[in-house]
């Protein structure tokens, strides 16, 4: 929906909910702004007609329940109101999860640029009493802005079905390679962000977390392009690819130490320096060298050598930072 559309849909339903009498559409041409102008020729009536009866086609579409009617029986011709009553909303309760859920739907709407989208959810909102004010900032701020940065063009490619071509750098791989996929749609998944699309270098489906994308995708080739496969469920793709590339790690832990580490940990015995060593199931060991590096010398990766490598430069980097400060 274009945006000055949307516009003028959202003055027609405010003009509307303003009054309780029947309002005509010559009424209606003068105090809502975006229709043509009365300038008294035949091709400005036929204009505004046809904007009008598309304007109530989608007033109708997206819910809102237009009436038709007379407010006397000294009215000439049918008038237009939407009644309070059949159309606001109760009034409605959030918990903080809700709300800031709320709040990241709108910081979603803001950043990934989805104008179609928002524009016919907020004509509902407004319509309905809602103030809706998405400059307000909310107490957690989405991965999506600063975290995320390959999140809108993957996006913008599975939308417009075009072929995406990016760099992409795997946990046991030293440099990114590149990867030319048919998105199928993004999707989070466990507090990531997942593309989720066919690989053409590989010709099979495959997942890609975002957070791994290096450098700005780029999309290529006409819209429309390919078609995903129907009854497609991304959440269960994903949870089926992280659940086979669920990795186990050991590790060594001083005693007494690590004890938040212990709680998920499964106990292997005593090392042979008195350790207690532990393993650990992870589908993320980004996430849980970070864990790791943060009990310092308390506790020892034996294996896999990627996640020992991992935190090795986690702990590195850190060392080098206190040298400078």
């Amino acid at each position: 929906m274009a945006a000055k559309r949307a516009e003028r849909l959202v003055n027609l339903v405010i003009a509307l909910l303003g009054t309780r009498q029947y309002v005509s559409a010559a009424k209606i041409r003068t105090i809502v702004p975006g229709y043509e102008p009365d300038d008294g020729t035949e091709r400005a009536d036929e204009a505004f007609k046809r904007m009008f009866e598309r304007d109530k086609a989608e007033l109708r579409e997206i819910g809102v329940p237009l009436e038709t009617g007379r407010t006397s029986a000294f009215d000439t011709e049918d008038g237009y109101r939407i009644a309070r009553a059949d159309y606001e909303l109760p009034e409605i309760t959030l918990t903080g999860q809700e709300a800031a859920a709320v709040g990241l739907a709108l910081r979603l709407w803001q950043s990934a640029q989805l104008a179609g989208a928002a524009q016919s959810a907020l004509v509902k909102l407004r319509a309905a009493g809602v103030e809706v004010d998405s400059g307000r900032g909310v107490p957690i701020q989405p991965r999506l802005d600063a975290g995320e940065p390959a999140f809108e063009p993957c996006y913008a490619a599975a939308r417009d079905r075009r072929v995406l071509t990016f760099d992409y750098r795997r946990p046991d791989e030293e440099s990114p390679h590149r990867r030319r996929v048919q998105p199928w749609g993004v999707v989070a998944w466990h507090g990531h962000w997942y593309l989720v699309g066919h690989d053409l270098d590989r010709a099979a489906p495959r997942v890609f977390r975002l957070s791994r994308v290096t450098g700005t995708p780029r999309a290529s080739g006409p819209a429309g392009a390919f078609s995903p496969p129907p009854d497609l469920d991304l959440a269960a793709v994903v949870a089926r690819q992280e659940s086979r590339a669920e990795q186990l790690v050991v590790v060594r832990a001083r005693p007494g130490t690590a004890i938040g580490l212990r709680r998920t940990a499964q106990p292997l015995g005593a090392a042979e320096d008195g350790d207690d060593r532990l393993q650990l199931r992870t589908t993320d060991p980004e996430k849980l060298a970070d864990t790791l590096a943060a009990y310092g010398a308390d506790v020892l990766v034996e294996a896999p050598q990627a996640v020992r490598a991992a935190v090795v430069e986690r702990l590195g980097r850190l060392a080098a930072l206190e040298e400078t400060a």
